[in-house]
């Protein structure tokens, strides 16, 4: 094992947060299986391994961009950097109720670790005072905070690390085992959870995280707590069949509860930030709202979603919108069991760069996984999805050549459950439509996965997009503005007019020669650009046909498919 820090410092955050992933990644089902409140619907394990894992890949970058050059001491971020770092790679990666209370409490730790005298490491007692805030805030970020919650453990942790004494490891191991006395409570304080025989959920992954953060600072591995409690019903698959009750704790449980959960990023003023917890008070429950500086991350279960995403349009800018419905007689309903449905055979999953794309995807039967412009999926996305396929064979589309990677963990993380995975490895979503057009659930897994990467390699694939800066490239300097055209990856094009620099493309395309072109357009394109396009194929190349598809918010302005 790497040497052990003795303080808390920047590399501890790093081992603090690979630890926390790989231990949230092994108690990711027994979490999901407790999980009672306060919707059941079996996903708090996973929503805390996601938003940890936007955290940890956002904290390696930081080190990556210091190793190479771009920090003041190459290789050695600050305490500051790693924690800023680890706190907004959660916010923006957060979900669900619990990830969303997660991404506070790091961030409180980090208003505490990275303030203006932040030091370039933290004693016991700096690492005692940054879970006392994280505690706090996190509290304060719940609209009705609820005794007996991932709230009610973690503000014994930060009981337990302020009376501490010593360095951070006996702080850290205070405040674990702080933790694991209130997580064993918690059932004695919610009814649902003595109802269901279990701990709470959201407190036994965060239990998880603090025995991580013990290991980084001493090399021990304390032991785990245990997920059920001491009611009447001792079965774990008891949590499904509960109510989830209100998120007033004086209040009575009801029988049921709203319909969809909402979670976005939000661009908004502290003022309008304030307002619209009103609003969303009144329109549901679970209401958690975290973030500052700007950057907001909103989560609420209502039954109108479009006026809790109106509500956010009225207060700044969301983004990465995610809607999920919970579904009639499904987390909401008393005494309704979930029976697992039976697997289908063979399933593809799509890595999409917009809306419109992932509809004409699932359309065309497979799982899309929405990629907005600079947010490429983490591998547990990935992993998330082919998981919702439920299929025993599942096609991997991760159509981006940067995605390869994150697409091959997730396949090998899901071989492991049993599941075969073929990735194919499409690099632009013109290649996944051929494949996709090709693929065929009846052929035998082998002929459909040769068939589909055929396809998919037989379309060249260009897009036209806008530079953002100055930069070198295969086809000279250009300027932020210009116009590029690039063919298989490569910039071939630069222009000034959009739709002139995508006829040029095109012809360099089907100089080739080419049977269909497809066309992706996004919103940032002109009205006119596809019809121009249409018209020169109809006009220059006989015997070739063409496809318009309408991309929504994507990362290029164009795509083009040549098959």
């Amino acid at each position: 094992m790497p040497q052990v820090p003795q303080t808390f410092d920047a590399l501890a955050v790093r081992a603090w947060c690979g630890l926390a992933l790989d231990a949230l990644g092994r108690a990711r089902e027994e979490i999901d299986a407790i999980n009672v409140y306060p919707v059941a619907d079996g996903d708090t394990g996973t929503n805390l391994y996601l938003t940890l894992e936007s955290a940890a890949t956002a904290v390696e970058a930081v080190f990556a961009g210091h190793e190479a050059g771009g920090g003041g001491d190459p290789g050695r971020p600050t305490l500051a950097d790693a924690v800023r770092a680890m706190a907004h790679g959660a916010l923006i990666g957060a979900r669900g109720n619990s990830g969303t209370i997660l991404a506070q409490l790091l961030r409180g730790m980090a208003q505490v670790l990275a303030g203006d005298d932040a030091p370039a490491h933290a004693d016991g007692t700096g690492l005692g005072l940054a879970l006392r805030h994280a505690a706090d805030s996190a509290r304060q970020a719940v609209a009705h905070p609820v005794e007996g919650t991932v709230l009610t453990v973690a503000s014994a942790a930060a009981d337990a690390a302020g009376a501490a004494d010593g360095d951070c490891g006996a702080v850290a191991r205070a405040a674990y085992e702080g933790a694991c006395t209130a997580l064993a409570e918690t059932p004695d304080r919610l009814d649902v959870l003595r109802q269901a025989g279990v701990v709470d959920a959201g407190g036994r992954g965060l239990v998880t995280v603090l025995a991580a953060l013990v290991e980084s600072l001493t090399g021990e591995t304390p032991r785990g707590p245990a997920a059920r409690g001491p009611g009447p019903h001792p079965r774990a698959e008891a949590a499904h069949t509960v109510a989830a009750p209100c998120a007033d704790d004086d209040a009575p449980p009801r029988p049921g509860g709203p319909a969809f959960e909402v979670i976005y990023l939000l661009e908004a003023e502290d003022a309008a930030v304030a307002r619209l917890r009103e609003r969303l008070d009144a329109l549901g429950d679970s209401l958690v709202v975290v973030g500052g500086d700007g950057l907001w991350n909103v989560h609420v279960h209502v039954d109108d979603a479009g006026a809790a995403v109106e509500a956010g349009v009225e207060a700044g800018r969301p983004y990465r919108i995610r809607i999920t419905h919970f579904g009639a007689g499904d987390a909401h309903a008393p005494g309704a069991e979930r029976t697992p449905a039976e697997r289908v055979q063979r399933a593809v999953v799509a890595v999409v760069p917009g809306e419109g794309l992932a509809g004409l995807y699932t359309e065309a039967g497979a799982t899309a996984v929405l990629a907005r412009p600079g947010e490429p999926p983490a591998s547990g996305e990935l992993v998330q999805a082919v998981r919702r396929a439920h299929a025993r064979e599942v096609v991997l589309l991760p159509n981006d050549a940067e995605l390869r990677h994150t697409a091959a963990a997730a396949a090998e993380q899901v071989r492991a459950e049993g599941v075969r995975v073929a990735l194919i490895p499409t690099r632009s979503a013109v290649q996944g439509i051929a494949a996709l057009a090709v693929h065929e659930p009846e052929r035998r897994f082998d002929e459909d996965v040769v068939a589909m990467t055929s396809a998919a390699g037989a379309t060249r694939y260009a897009e036209v997009t806008v530079a953002e800066r100055q930069s070198w490239t295969m086809a000279g300097i250009c300027q932020a503005g210009d116009v590029l055209g690039l063919v298989d990856g490569d910039v071939a094009v630069i222009g000034q007019d959009l739709t002139e620099t995508a006829l040029a493309v095109l012809d360099r395309m089907l100089a080739a020669g080419g049977e269909l072109v497809t066309l992706v357009v996004g919103d940032g394109a002109p009205e006119s650009v596809a019809e121009r396009l249409q018209t020169r194929v109809r006009e220059a190349y006989l015997a070739v046909d063409t496809v318009v598809h309408h991309g929504g918010r994507q990362g290029s302005v164009l795509l083009i498919g040549v098959e």
